[in-house]
């Protein structure tokens, strides 16, 4: 385990096994620690990298507000890779951390060898869907503000505790949840590396952007993990694992 410095930020990020690597990023209120049943799964045969988004975990960041935002995020995750030795990996996650490898892909075509997106969406081509999610990212920073985050990271599968502060939480989603434009949904048709898209069998709300990713995304690949929800790789880790196993074997990674 190590923490890179970012100047406006310390950001935790760990690694284990050796081979080709895989970069996983954790969905919004859950930290890095979500991915230990993948780390076991994954590192026999490769280098699995995760990290803890800022205001998440252990990173921690500088408190101005403009320490939080997508740009940054991206950007920790290519200093993730550089501090690890990695030119290439397959990048993946689940929630936030779908869309934000989403967003990795597109400002680093030539990092990305492939796409794992659980649980994830797209983001919103039309701004007025897009005005909604971004009003609920203020509301859930106002209610954790209000009565913690307790609740929201049970449901990821993380302990409140395991956030430095709910301080942080709150900046992550006022920052970094909300989005500026389409250019990410807008990109899925140009994706040409392999790509799986997960989802779980009872998360309801992600269903209908599985299938919308997984038909917009040249020859992806779509996988539904039976009584799993929004959490598919804590609920369900061998059908998850088995999922991601297979997909790497076939893309030759």
């Amino acid at each position: 385990m190590a923490f890179i410095d970012r100047g406006d930020a310390s950001v935790f990020y760990q690694g284990a096994g050796q081979g080709p690597a895989v970069l996983l990023t954790h969905g919004f209120a859950a930290t890095s620690a979500m991915w230990a049943g993948q780390v076991a799964a994954l590192s026999g045969d490769h280098r699995v990298l995760v990290w803890d988004i800022r205001g998440h975990g252990a990173s921690q960041a500088d408190p101005d507000p403009a320490a939080y935002t997508e740009g940054a995020s991206i950007a920790d995750m290519a200093a993730v890779l550089d501090a690890d030795g990695v030119d290439r990996a397959v990048v993946g996650g689940l929630s936030l951390g779908g869309y934000l490898s989403l967003a990795f892909r597109l400002d680093h075509p030539d990092r990305v060898a492939g796409l794992i997106l659980a649980d994830t969406g797209p983001g919103f081509r039309r701004s007025e869907p897009r005005q909604q999610w971004n009003e609920d990212a203020q509301r859930t920073a106002d209610s954790i503000e209000r009565n913690g985050a307790d609740r929201r990271a049970a449901a990821m599968g993380v302990d409140a505790s395991a956030h430095r502060s709910t301080d942080g939480l709150v900046r992550a989603a006022r920052g970094i949840l909300p989005q500026d434009d389409s250019r990410v949904i807008e990109s899925l048709p140009s994706i040409d590396v392999p790509t799986l898209v997960l989802v779980g069998e009872g998360d309801t709300p992600f269903l209908g952007s599985a299938d919308y990713l997984a038909a917009k995304i040249p020859g992806a690949t779509k996988v539904v993990i039976p009584g799993a929800g929004h959490a598919a790789n804590i609920d369900r880790p061998e059908a998850f694992n088995a999922a991601v196993g297979d997909f790497l074997a076939r893309a030759g990674w």
